[in-house]
């Protein structure tokens, strides 16, 4: 198995992130340091394709800040070998949904060596971040999925971002998340995140969080997973 957490990984990172707060490094040469990609993950029942494009739509907001270079979305399922290569990946859908004890296992070595998880409920659906919550409470002992609260630096990766509040301004919105020995290792945005920065929010019906607040939150987590 590849450890994600290498000399080299780090100073991609490092690379990546003079590169998305300049906006104006000069052009380098394809590889596996300066490119950034979305695994989108199979998990469960799942097949990985709710909410369209929403992992290429993610790809091509930190295109649109940055001259990082980046590739298409690769469609990964929880076994896969090449999960392992895979530093940032994402995970959506509608429903509730079980992970085996195998998915479960291989999460925990790739969060563990690095990897990093972003996962978003659609169309406000409430029974993802059910499943999601119950299910990543399960992959370290002792540790489960609690509410990032605003003075965490994944607020201001980019971003600053002193509050979020829903579409119908009622209420503030959180995002939650998994820490392992003190670092956080995945994040879920309840409110539909996926469906405001990939279709406009257009199947929240009023609800959610607003287009742009959504695509600040989702540059957010990943400049945040880049750099961390």
């Amino acid at each position: 198995m590849k450890l994600l957490r290498s000399a080299g990984l780090a100073q991609g990172a490092c690379a990546a992130l003079v590169l998305l707060w300049t906006g104006h490094a000069a052009a380098q040469a394809p590889d596996r340091l300066s490119t950034f990609f979305v695994g989108r993950l199979e998990f469960g029942a799942n097949k990985g394709g709710d909410c369209g494009d929403v992992g290429q739509d993610l790809v091509k907001l930190v295109s649109r800040t940055s001259t990082i270079l980046v590739q298409e979305e690769k469609q990964l399922q929880l076994g896969d070998a090449a999960l392992f290569e895979t530093p940032f990946v994402f995970m959506n859908g509608h429903n509730d949904f079980v992970l085996s004890e195998a998915e479960l296992a291989n999460l925990r070595s790739y969060l563990a060596h690095g990897g990093f998880v972003m996962a978003s409920g659609c169309c406000t659906n409430p029974e993802f971040p059910v499943g999601w919550r119950r299910e990543f409470s399960r992959i370290f002992s002792g540790e489960s999925v609690q509410r990032i609260p605003y003075d965490h630096l994944i607020y201001r990766s980019f971003y600053k971002l002193e509050r979020i509040v829903s579409a119908h301004g009622n209420r503030e919105v959180y995002l939650e998340g998994l820490f392992h020995q003190g670092e956080l290792v995945a994040v879920l945005g309840e409110d539909g995140f996926c469906c405001g920065f990939t279709m406009g929010n257009a199947c929240n019906r009023g609800k959610g969080v607003a287009p742009e607040d959504a695509k600040k939150v989702a540059l957010n987590v990943a400049v945040y997973a880049l750099t961390h």
